[in-house]
């Protein structure tokens, strides 16, 4: 079941350009950053209320990340909603025939179980099913 909004995910060219904007300028509680190897993008994640803001940079030219700045632009990449059991909640959308980019879930920032729904069963919107661990419990 989806508990809550986790975060939403801004696709970015510098995090060192856009981090002062979202720190210092709106005031919004900086977390930190991290890079994940594995989707070959830096992360720097903000907490304004219950929900986070996280900034993606890509590290690697073959980044999806990469592709969609190249494609579209600075912006909003995806909405990330929260879930107590990613698997199960996995397997409902499965059940339900919704297209997903992943059907197990992969590792994300701060150990955190992600998984994609495809956009195209999102109206247009790419949708992230996360669960938290290690320190964002």
């Amino acid at each position: 079941m989806i508990t809550q909004i986790n975060h939403i995910g801004i696709a970015v060219h510098s995090l060192e350009e856009q981090v002062p904007f979202y720190r210092d300028v709106l005031g919004l509680n900086y977390l930190g950053e991290e890079i994940v190897e594995d989707q070959k993008v830096r992360v720097a994640m903000f907490k304004v209320g219950e929900v986070k803001i996280e900034l993606l940079e890509p590290t690697d030219p073959s980044s999806p990340i990469a592709a969609f700045l190249s494609k579209k632009g600075e912006g909003i990449h995806h909405v990330a909603f929260q879930t107590d059991n990613i698997e199960e909640q996995l397997n409902d959308l499965k059940n339900k025939q919704i297209r997903l980019i992943d059907e197990q879930p992969r590792i994300g920032a701060h150990q955190t179980k992600i998984a994609f729904i495809h956009p195209k069963a999102s109206g247009k919107v790419l949708m992230e099913i996360c669960q938290p661990g290690g320190d964002e419990k």
